[in-house]
Order: structure tokens, then sequence, then C-alpha cells
């Protein structure tokens, strides 16, 4: 039962979306112009969305700012929309985080710590965190909402069956890459729900860093953690977008602490393969001595060395302009599917090949540019941006955001080359394969190479060269003729039913029988032409103005 009023309610609050996105390509949903829509009317809508997704509770919240990032998937003004979720999320009550606590711990507040603020600090979409004190240290205590576990479940599920019909109607790479966000989520958000994997994550990354003092994560209260309660020390520091004042009175220098955030994400992303995946201001503080402090490890994604290594290629192959090189890095990384031939995804490849070349040949664009022109790409062509890259690029354009407020000519596009140029070396050595293993695997392919025209030719020669249709062809074929066949049977139906139609007239002279006849052929006839073959297309398509993928 609950299932289903769950159910219910999720499609009564979210229909009416998928409606005037519909709406917003066809008119009439399956034929007609798109609808024309006055200045402001997707901003208001998107305003109205992100009202609607509050009200559904954590499980979408957290979608919401998942996919906040994901330029390549949502088009604007959704995706800032969906932004502004980060902070705006209701209390829990003092009484029930309480009850959680004691829940997990077999005590009473009282008896495990010695003071408990019942006001909270923070309060996210899965938990909220309060200050206390535990054998005489300041420490935050962050607690799981009671029952989030049982209606994430439940969302999820709902969640998928309405993805598969979506696919049905819309297999697009933008509809794909959206049920492979719900499928990344699913996985992430039990072990985010799990606060053991959080402490797991900060003890690493202390390990990792623990002789750079220039970084901190929180140290984790051990004996009062659990899955659902997480105790860690309470650290004191300005978010990184509220220092102006110590940048102006000297405390601080500004391009120290903004190369040296550039610097940590870099080496977290390509070099330690183990990436704080929830950049925001509020997750990054700077202490009383100049600490970068990263907080809320629910999110850390673990980067293979492979996934580094074909990242490193790709980024060597633009930036010599080696288009197939790029080309190839990005089928290794899955950004493109098997499906999509080379060709088709050429065009692609050149734009973004263009984009960096203008990035790298002028001073004036900024970093959040240039991404967006990345990202307008992706979402035009079939191509699904990693999750490791979109995390990187997310927490690129937020450092150039806090660099623009206090700085409106900081460029973050130098600032990052500095950045790349110190550790270039050390980048190279950590990510790239050992000369000896790198001609090893060329001179094996040139021979797999060889093996291969010898063997095409040998058929050639014994005339028993075969040349098979890939299936996607074949299947666009079938599509093709399918159409064609349903236009003949309306054809046929409607001079059949005219014909009937005529007969019975003749028969009944019953005039409102003949017109009754004539116009449900007429209907038929013209549905012929209209039978729609735009239906997989994106319904989110309208939003942001570019042409379509070539088919």
């Amino acid at each position: 039962m609950r299932r289903t009023i769950r159910g219910v309610l999720i499609a009564l609050r979210l229909f009416p979306f998928l409606w005037a996105f519909l709406r917003d390509r066809r008119r009439f949903i399956l034929v007609g112009r798109p609808t024309r829509r006055k200045e402001g009317h997707h901003e208001a809508r998107a305003q109205r969305l992100v009202a609607v997704i509050a009200g559904l509770g954590p499980t979408f919240i957290k979608l919401a700012q998942i996919f906040s990032s994901r330029a390549d998937l949502v088009p604007e003004p959704y995706l800032s929309a969906m932004g502004t979720l980060q902070d705006q999320v209701p209390p829990i009550p003092a009484s029930a985080a309480r009850a959680v606590v004691e829940a997990e711990l077999g005590r009473s507040v009282s008896e495990v710590f010695e003071e408990f603020q019942d006001e909270p600090m923070a309060a996210a979409s899965l938990g909220q965190v309060h200050r206390g004190r535990y054998r005489g240290q300041d420490v935050a205590i962050k607690v799981l909402r009671p029952g989030v576990e049982e209606m994430v479940t439940l969302d999820l599920d709902l969640s998928f069956r309405l993805l598969f019909w979506v696919n049905v109607l819309f297999p697009t790479h933008q509809v794909q890459g959206i049920t492979n966000v719900f499928r990344e989520f699913a996985v992430r958000v039990r072990e985010e729900m799990d606060f053991r994997s959080e402490a797991e994550n900060m003890e690493r990354f202390r390990r990792i860093f623990r002789k750079d003092p220039r970084v901190r994560a929180p140290l984790v209260i051990q004996g009062v953690s659990t899955r659902r309660v997480l105790v860690m020390e309470f650290m004191k520091g300005t978010k990184v977008d509220r220092l102006h004042d110590r940048f102006t009175s000297g405390e601080l220098e500004f391009n120290d602490v903004m190369e040296r955030l550039a610097e940590l994400y870099l080496r977290m992303m390509m070099l330690e393969g183990f990436l704080h995946a929830d950049p925001h201001p509020g997750n990054l503080l700077v202490d009383s001595a100049g600490t970068i402090v990263v907080l809320d490890w629910g999110m850390a994604l673990e980067v293979p060395r492979w996934t580094r290594d074909s990242i490193l290629s790709v980024a060597l192959a633009v930036e010599r302009d080696d288009l197939d090189g790029m080309i190839n890095g990005m089928y290794k990384l899955g950004m493109i599917s098997p499906e999509v031939s080379r060709g088709d995804i050429r065009e692609a490849a050149t734009e973004v090949m263009r984009i960096m070349e203008r990035a790298r040949t002028t001073h004036r664009e900024r970093v959040q540019e240039i991404i967006q022109q990345v990202w307008d790409t992706f979402y035009t062509w079939p191509i699904l941006l990693p999750q490791e890259l979109v995390y990187f690029f997310r927490a690129a354009v937020l450092l150039e955001g806090i660099g623009f407020r206090y700085d409106k000519d900081f460029n973050g596009l130098l600032m990052m080359r500095r950045v790349l140029a110190r550790n270039r070396s050390r980048l190279v050595k950590e990510t790239a394969r050992e000369p000896m293993n790198m001609a090893r695997d060329l001179l094996g392919e040139a021979v797999t190479s060889l093996r291969v025209i010898r063997d095409v030719l040998s058929r050639v020669e014994r005339e028993e060269l075969r040349v098979r249709v890939h299936p996607r062809d074949s299947q666009s074929q079938e599509r093709f003729l399918h159409l064609q066949a349903r236009r003949l049977l309306l054809s046929v139906f409607a001079t059949a039913t005219a014909l009937i139609s005529a007969i019975l007239y003749l028969g009944l002279q019953n005039v409102w029988l003949l017109a009754a006849g004539l116009l449900v052929a007429l209907s038929m006839f013209l549905f012929t032409f209209l039978i729609p073959t735009h239906l997989l297309e994106n319904p989110l398509r309208h939003a942001r103005g570019i042409r379509p993928p070539r088919p």
C-alpha cells in the first residue's frame, strides 16, 4: 500500500513537468511545432520543479544535487536551479536526532557526550550535524535521518521502473546518461548512508596526506562512530568563499591558497586516484594556520590507474592535435558507446579540439566557459562524460568561481597551467606507463595488425572475403521498412473505410454515418504522413537550442 501511495504521489507531482517538456518539443505531443514560450518561462518552471523535488524528500534532493553538476545531461536554467538545493534541506527535530544516537550507541546522549547542542550546525539530504563535546574534546556529531534508508530504497525502485519506460520511448544518449547516473547513485547512496564508509574515506585521506601539513581532514573518534552516527574532530576554519578579510589583512596570500586548492584536486584525481566527490564552499575551510580542511567525505571516488592513464592520453592527444589519439582515448574511457562509429563521432571530437585550441591561444576565456562549451558538445553528440571527469570539472569550475569572487581579473586557466607546469614531471611519471612497457605494447599491436592484414589478403585471394552489415545499420533499415509498412497499411485501411462508408450510405441513406466514415478515413490517411519519426528525441532538448545529433 505504501509503495502504491508513494508511486502515485511521485507520478502526480512530476507528470506535469514531463508533459510540459514534451509540449515544448511538439505542441500536440506527437505532432506540431515546438510550443512558443515567453521570456523567463523556463526559469519560472525550473524554480517550480526545484520546489517539487524538495517536497519529494531526500532521494530526489540528493539526485538533483548530483544532476546539478551534469551539464552534459541537463540544460540551463534547470541546472542552476537544481544547484540551489545544496543548503535548503529542513532539519529533523532534535528529539529524533537524539533517538538515533541513543539507538546506535545503546546509551542516553547525556551518558556519552558531555554536551550535545540541539540546534544542528548543518542539515543535508541524508543526515545532519550537531556540535558536542566528548571526553573534553569539541566534536561534530553526524546523524543519519530516521527512515531515510527505507525511503531511498523505495524511491529508487519506483524510479528504475519509470526509467525503463523512458528508455523505451526516448533511447537517446542523454537518457542513457541519466540512467547511468541513477545506477551510480543507487550504489553510492548506500555507501553514503553507511557512515563507516565515510569514516574510512577520511582515514584514507589522512594517510595519503599525512606528510603534507598544508591539508587536513577531521579525525574520526573511534568507539562512538557507527553505521548511523559519525563522531569526528570539530574543525574550525573559514569557508573558502569568505576569505576576503584574511586576504586584505595579508594573513593569507590569494594566489597561494588558490594554487594549493587546485594542486590538491589535481593530486587526488591524477596521482592518488582517490577523489573527494562533493566539492563546494561549505566543505572546504581554511583554518587559523592557513591549512586547507576538507569536510564531508560521504562521496569519494576511486579513480583506477587505467582511467588516469586514459585521461592523460586524451589530454596529451589534445595537446598535440592528435584527433585519432583523442578518439581512441574516449573509447577507452567509455565516453562513446561501441555501437557509435568513429565517423559519427569525429565531428564532435573535432569540435572539442577546436574549443581546446581556442583555450590555448586566448587568455580571455574562463575555465567555466570552456567547460560549458565542452559540455554543450557532449550534450549534442552521443558522448557520455565519465563520472571522474564530472567531479574534477566541477571542482575546477568551483575554484575559478571562488577566485573570481575575490578578483574580477582572475584567470583560472592561467592558474591551472602554472599548477600543471609545476607537477608535469611527477604527473607523467606517476600516470604514464614505463617506456619499455609502452614499446612492448606497441610492438605487440604492430604484430597483431600485420597478422590481420595478411589474413584479409589471403581471404581476398581465395575469394572468401565477406562483408557483414553492422547490427545497428540493419536495425535502422528495419525501422525504416516497418514505418513504410505501417503507412501502407494505414492507407489501405483508410481507402477501405471510405469505400465501406460510401456503400453503407447508398444502402442506408445515413449522412452522419457517411460523414463519420469519411472523417475516420481522412484521419488515418493524414496520419500516414504524420507518423512521428521523432519520438526518440530527448524531451529536454528545447532548453538548450542547439542542433540535434546527426543520425
